[in-house]
């Protein structure tokens, strides 16, 4: 079997299957669920083909790999090795959740604890530094719950310019500052858990302050070794390389979500003039976004690919064990 023809794209190692709820945009389906046409996935055909393959994505904005045997970190390497694209350390980013590597380009996603939703975001839209593309395995999937909402930004931001054009107006002049409180050592009960050594892969204050000086950043010390920080405004929308426009930003997980020990949620985010957000504009656009999210119940052995550009993405609460690996990557292809 293969896949219908979309322009001249035909993929002989792979059939569309459709899946519950499936939304659709004009001729596009989201998210694109795709099985193996033969019982044993070759990484090397996968190669092959990964031009093919990037060209369905930029179509749908996220890909399903259901099926494919991807059983542990060793397979899942080899699976985004075959893309050919540029990995995105997650040693050398800014996020601040808490992750474990298992490899030098995979690592565990969000280690929060089961009962603490992630809202949906942009991958590390929050810091000036971020991926282009996500691929996401599912080792272990949880017994209830611990679905993987995913939600196409470009058609949010379409909705919202008709339901609140005056937010979106601010959106595109203002951008928006984070501000976030980074403990000294590794939070595990915290979504934004990350310690300020590991975030700025430093090992001392002084070459913290090197560091955020270096990206424009704003900071203070506080008590038990805190760091309180604050990005400089970063843009709400954006236009991604196709020439389409985005809600690309962490405006929801902010509104929603960060919120511990150290950080409330009400500071995490201002407009880049320090000026408040409106609350009912925050909650409208969580509302839409969230009626707009597909959810990625996930099946052991799942693969997930999403375009970081135009897609969103969160994490459902859970009950019992789920494993859920991530690798991130950049538009660069190797050779």
């Amino acid at each position: 079997m293969v896949i219908e023809q979309h322009g001249k794209i035909r993929m002989p190692l792979f059939s569309p299957q459709p899946i519950a709820l499936q939304q659709r945009y004009a001729d596009s389906a989201f998210p694109l669920v795709l099985t193996p046409a033969h019982e044993e996935i070759n990484f090397d055909e996968i190669a092959q083909q990964r031009g093919a393959l990037m060209d369905l994505l930029a179509l749908h904005g996220a890909i399903v790999f259901r099926g494919c045997g991807v059983s542990d970190d060793q397979r899942f390497d080899r699976f985004v090795a075959s893309f050919g694209l540029e990995n995105f350390p997650y040693d050398e980013s800014l996020s601040n959740a808490v992750r474990r590597n298992r490899t030098p380009r995979i690592f565990t996603a969000n280690e929060a604890p089961c009962d603490v939703e992630i809202f949906l975001h942009h991958e590390m839209a929050q810091t000036p530094l971020f991926p282009r593309y996500l691929f996401f395995c599912c080792e272990q999937a949880a017994e209830v719950g611990g679905a993987t909402p995913l939600c196409r930004s470009d058609v949010l931001l379409q909705r919202l310019q008709v339901s609140t054009p005056h937010f979106i107006e601010q959106c595109r002049e203002k951008g928006a500052c984070y501000s976030l409180v980074m403990p000294g050592i590794p939070d595990q009960a915290s979504g934004q858990g990350r310690s300020w050594r590991d975030t700025l892969g430093v090992e001392s204050r002084e070459a913290a302050e090197a560091r955020l000086a270096s990206l424009d950043y704003q900071w203070r010390w506080l008590p038990e070794e805190c760091l309180a920080v604050t990005t400089p405004a970063l843009p709400l929308i954006r236009q991604t390389s196709a020439g389409q426009e985005v809600f690309f930003n962490q405006l929801i997980a902010a509104f929603c979500g960060w919120q511990d020990q150290r950080n409330e949620q009400s500071r995490s985010v201002t407009y880049g003039d320090g000026s408040p957000i409106e609350e009912e504009d925050l909650k409208a656009a969580t509302d839409i976004a969230y009626e707009l999210s597909f959810d990625l119940n996930w099946q052991a052995g799942d693969v997930a690919l999403i375009d970081n550009d135009r897609v969103m993405h969160g994490r459902r609460p859970f009950q019992g064990s789920r494993s859920v690996l991530a690798s991130l990557c950049t538009n660069a292809a190797r050779d």
